[in-house]
């Protein structure tokens, strides 16, 4: 549901609604765009996370909040848990043995790392801490963790230790979610500290694969991380031949989608 086709005046009990959703298609999501979601006060807002919270259907975080699932400690089943299985199954074949992989964060790649083959030998480099303790149950795989401060947006290390890092890497292939995907707005964050390391990955890759559920599609935030231009692979749970689709390809012909 857009904004404009949202009810004149919302219920407490609708505006909550929106939020969890909001939260859960995105991983996270600001105050501010939040407020901006249901057009209500950023106090409004932070008081309706805090009540959220109480429930388990969140998690408040450093000026937002996020989805209870990709909390370290949750065994709640992930928001669309069954779409991003899917994603994470085409993805398998993009693997080869010996190959350097960087690897993002986010409840798909959480899944994709499930699926990787015990007897599969690849080295991983990440920035993300919950990827980096997932790899620890795939003793085949050299998982390289980026240190540096760990941002509580998005639980990926980031500093100038992680940055230079990244500069001497030339990695095969770069997996990465996004929380917004759009044509115009390429794929985007709202939080600066994580798009930079984000930007820094695919400057680190030879080739950039981006995973998004068709939920996040056609939506933008704040901060661009990079053009549609700059991605090799768009992989989500549909067809590639989904009408959805459509207006990507003719967009960027060069567009590969999984």
């Amino acid at each position: 549901m857009t904004t404009d086709q949202l009810p004149a005046t919302l219920t407490k009990a609708q505006r909550k609604q929106l939020i969890v959703k909001e939260i859960n298609i995105h991983t996270r999501a600001t105050f501010e765009h939040l407020a901006l979601i249901v057009n209500v006060s950023e106090d409004t807002i932070r008081r309706d996370i805090n009540e959220l919270e109480k429930e388990n259907l969140v998690i408040k975080v450093k000026g937002g909040a996020m989805a209870s699932a990709y909390h370290h400690t949750s065994e709640q089943k992930a928001y669309s848990q069954d779409d991003k299985i899917t994603i994470a199954q085409k993805l398998l074949p993009l693997l080869r043995k010996d190959m350097l992989l960087l690897l993002g964060g986010g409840t798909t790649i959480r899944e994709f790392i499930k699926l990787i083959p015990g007897n599969l030998r690849i080295t991983i480099v990440t920035a993300s801490v919950l990827s980096a303790v997932e790899l620890l149950d795939k003793p085949n795989i050299r998982t390289i963790m980026l240190g540096g401060q760990i941002s509580t947006y998005s639980q990926m290390s980031f500093s100038g230790d992680v940055f230079n890092q990244l500069s001497h890497l030339k990695t095969d292939l770069c997996i990465l979610g996004t929380n917004a995907l759009d044509i115009e707005g390429g794929f985007s964050d709202s939080d600066w500290d994580t798009v930079q390391v984000k930007k820094a990955m695919l400057a680190s890759s030879e080739k950039v694969a981006i995973v998004s559920i068709s939920e996040k599609l056609n939506s933008t935030m704040k901060i661009k991380i990079a053009n549609l231009s700059e991605v090799d692979y768009i992989v989500t749970e549909l067809s590639p031949d989904a009408e959805l689709l459509s207006p990507y390809k003719k967009a960027n012909p060069n567009l590969t989608f999984l």
